[in-house]
């Protein structure tokens, strides 16, 4: 059973936050919680936040236990450009476009299969 959530509007560059998001792509949950919280990268906090909601959606809709959790798929997906202007030299004008992301999270139950005895 697949449990979403979804951030839309992150004030910050897509590109920036796929640096992030490669990092705990198919990993545990438990472990991806790690890797970001010792991660150095501004985009790692809301990431976090994202992950923590994802959880409590499989908990309490769901009734998942969080070991059992993978990260199946992260998107992040561009959003629309705030588009402003910043004066330079010789009177000129140049476009600023400050970028938004949508990050779309899916997290998994991961069932571990016993491994089958074989007799001789």
């Amino acid at each position: 059973m697949a449990v979403t959530a979804k951030l839309s509007f992150l004030r910050m560059s897509p590109r920036k936050v796929r640096l992030v998001a490669d990092l705990i792509r198919g990993k545990r949950v438990v472990k991806a919680l790690e890797i970001l919280s010792l991660s150095r990268k501004a985009a790692a906090r809301p990431l976090v936040k994202l992950l923590n909601s994802a959880i409590a959606n499989a908990k309490h809709n769901n009734k998942l236990e969080v070991e059992n959790l993978v990260l199946k798929t992260i998107m992040v997906d561009g959003g629309p450009m705030l588009k402003r202007w910043m004066p330079k030299a010789h009177g000129r004008a140049t476009p600023i476009r400050e970028r938004t992301a949508h990050i779309t999270m899916e997290l998994l139950e991961f069932v571990p299969v016993a491994k089958k005895k074989t007799t001789k």
